[in-house]
């Protein structure tokens, strides 16, 4: 046998011990789970008879604004006085000041204070437009589990001859249990808070929409 074919089969026996190795390294290491994450809405609905009609105007659904920093899609927990975590396997499928507005609207639509309540892409001139801020809307671990979310709603009319446009401005803050630490709870338990704003501002908005002052053009 020549020297080359020494080498070569060495080379040859050299190379299927490495494949060896390497099938046996693979089967060896521990399986990782895949990274999985999950999507969340927020949406309550509105349940029960609608009010009679206060007004034959339209109602516009202004801009929401949301303070940092729940104003991402991650789910955001309050673990001490000033620590809050961001949960990025865990996210809401659109941004909180979306989901709001669009159940804001929803609601009130269905509530029929308005002759319609549309949303901000409409291009009708509105006479009044309700506008939010979301200031609150995490989970709070530092005690008990607790959904928070705080919404301050600004109700305005457009009118020429008015100094100050604003009709009212009513802020609400609700607190829930949760019945456990999952995301699923969190969610669940922002629903309700947020349908128990959504609740006690219809109350107010039917008594702002009994005598609200006149549009640009109804003089």
């Amino acid at each position: 046998m020549s020297i080359r074919t020494l080498k070569n089969s060495s080379v040859l026996q050299f190379l299927v011990c490495v494949i060896a190795i390497a099938s046996l390294s693979a089967c060896s290491l521990p399986q990782r789970p895949a990274i999985t994450t999950s999507s969340w809405m927020v949406g309550p609905e509105r349940t029960g008879a609608p009010n009679t009609p206060r007004s034959d105007l339209w109602l516009k659904m202004g801009s929401v604004s949301t303070t940092p920093p729940f104003d991402g899609k991650s789910l955001v927990y309050r673990l001490g006085d000033q620590r809050y975590e961001k949960d990025f396997y865990n996210t809401y499928s659109a941004l909180p000041n979306e989901m709001i507005s669009s159940a804001t609207r929803q609601w009130m639509n269905q509530a029929q204070i308005f002759a319609m309540t549309v949303g901000q892409g409409n291009s009708f001139f509105p006479f009044y437009t309700l506008q939010a801020s979301v200031d609150e809307f995490y989970g709070d671990y530092r005690v008990r589990p607790e959904a928070v979310v705080t919404v301050e709603f600004f109700l305005t009319v457009t009118n020429g001859t008015r100094s100050n446009p604003v009709v009212g401005t009513n802020r609400y803050t609700k607190r829930v249990p949760l019945k456990d630490n999952t995301p699923s709870a969190l969610v669940q338990g922002q629903q309700e808070a947020l349908a128990q704003i959504l609740k006690e501002y219809e109350v107010a908005l039917y008594q702002y929409a009994a005598n609200l002052p006149k549009s640009l053009g109804k003089q």
